[in-house]
C-alpha cells in the first residue's frame, strides 16, 4: 500500500505541492457546469454528471442549488464587515495551532512556495468557537448569519457527496454519517477570506500570489465568489517532473458555486476522484486592483472517521491524523 513518501513533507500531497510553485502559461478550458435542480427526481442524472467532472477535470461549478442570493450577499457583507474590525478587535478571536477556528493575518504559507499568501482569513469550524465569535456589539447580525449559511453549505455538500458515495459503492449517506455535525468530532469549516488591495502596491509585490498553489485538504470544497473580483486559477495537469503548467482562470459567475474534490476524498476514492491544483493569482495592470473577497466551505470528515477507500490502496488513517498533518505543513508558526 502507498501511504507516504520518504522525504520532505511525508504526504505525497504534500510533497506534490512543493514543486509547482511556478507561474507555468495561461489556457482556456471549459468547467462543467451542474444543475443540482430538483435534485432529488433528476438524483441519477446530477450523480453521472459530477462523478464524469470529478474524474476528469476534477473542478465543477454548480447552479440551481438552492443557497439564496440573499444569504450569500448577506454572509458577503458581513465577512467584509469583519475584515474591516480594528486589527486589535480581530486579534481577540486568534486562530490557535492545529484548531481552524477564528483569524489569521498572512499566516497560511504554501509548501509550493514557502511564502505567506496575501490575505486574511476567519475560520469558523463549530465545535471550537468557543470565545471565538465578534459580540453583538462589534458586529451585529455576523454569528447568526454564518451560522445559517455554514449550514446550507454543509447541507448542498451532502448533497454532492451522496453522489459520489454511490458511484464508490458505500451507502448513499456514508458521507453525511463521516461529516455529522451534531457530534463534537465535527471539523468541516466555513473560511471567509480577505485578499489585500494592490491599488498603491509596488511592482515587485505583484511577483508573489494572493494564494499559492495548493490543493485542498479537505472531501469537497464549495467556494462562493463575488462577481468583479477575479484571479482563480485551476490546473488539472502536471508535467513528468510534477510541476504545474497550464493553467484556466475561473470567473467569479453571479449565483455559481465553483466545487473540487479536496485530497481527503481522492485518498478515500482510491484515487478516483480527482484532487487539482488552484491558485489565486495576483490582478493584471488592466483588472481590478482592489481587495478580494471569497467565501469557502470544506467538508472534512469527523476527526474519528477511518478514511479508507473501497479498493484499500492507502493504509486507513483519522481524519483526524490527516487534517493535522496539513494543517501543519499549511501555516506558519509565530
Amino acid at each position: 500500500m502507498n501511504t507516504t513518501t520518504a522525504t520532505g513533507y511525508g504526504l505525497a500531497e504534500l510533497d506534490k505541492e512543493t514543486r509547482i510553485g511556478g507561474t507555468g502559461i495561461e489556457v482556456q478550458r471549459d468547467i462543467p457546469q451542474i444543475d443540482m435542480s430538483d435534485f432529488f427526481n433528476r438524483r441519477a442524472e446530477i450523480a453521472d454528471a459530477l462523478w464524469d467532472a470529478a474524474t476528469g477535470i476534477g473542478f465543477f461549478q454548480l447552479t440551481n442549488h438552492a443557497i439564496s442570493q440573499k444569504l450569500i450577499d448577506e454572509a458577503f457583507d458581513l465577512s467584509e464587515a469583519f475584515f474591516d474590525l480594528p486589527a486589535d478587535v480581530k486579534a481577540k478571536y486568534p486562530l490557535a495551532p492545529g484548531t481552524n477556528a477564528g483569524w489569521e493575518f498572512k499566516e497560511q504559507v504554501r509548501p509550493s512556495t514557502g511564502t505567506a499568501d496575501n490575505k486574511e482569513s476567519y475560520q469558523i469550524t463549530l465545535p471550537r468557537m468557543s470565545r471565538l465569535w465578534p459580540t453583538g456589539e462589534e458586529l451585529a447580525g455576523f454569528k447568526a448569519t454564518m451560522l445559517e449559511f455554514e449550514r446550507a453549505n454543509w447541507a448542498l455538500g451532502m448533497k454532492v457527496l451522496s453522489c459520489f458515495a454511490d458511484k464508490l459503492g458505500f451507502q448513499t449517506d456514508f458521507f453525511t454519517q463521516a461529516h455529522d455535525p451534531l457530534r463534537a468530532e465535527y471539523q468541516s469549516t466555513l473560511r471567509l477570506i480577505h485578499y489585500l488591495g494592490m491599488e498603491n502596491a509596488k511592482p515587485e509585490d505583484f511577483k508573489f500570489w494572493r494564494a499559492g498553489a495548493h490543493t485542498d485538504f479537505d472531501c469537497l470544497t464549495l467556494l462562493h465568489q463575488r462577481p468583479g473580483q477575479g484571479g482563480l486559477q485551476l490546473c488539472p495537469g502536471k508535467d513528468s517532473n510534477g510541476r504545474a503548467i497550464a493553467w484556466t482562470d475561473v470567473p467569479p459567475l453571479p449565483g455559481v458555486i465553483t466545487c473540487n474534490i479536496g485530497d481527503m476524498l481522492m485518498r478515500w476514492s482510491d484515487d478516483k476522484l480527482l484532487s487539482n491544483l488552484h491558485r489565486v493569482r495576483m490582478p493584471k495592470p488592466e483588472e481590478y486592483l482592489g481587495p478580494r473577497y471569497s467565501m469557502a466551505f470544506f467538508c472534512q470528515a469527523n476527526t474519528d472517521a477511518m478514511l479508507e477507500g473501497p479498493e484499500g490502496k492507502y493504509d486507513p488513517m483519522t481524519a483526524h491524523d490527516y487534517i493535522q498533518m496539513r494543517l501543519g505543513a499549511n501555516f506558519s508558526k509565530k
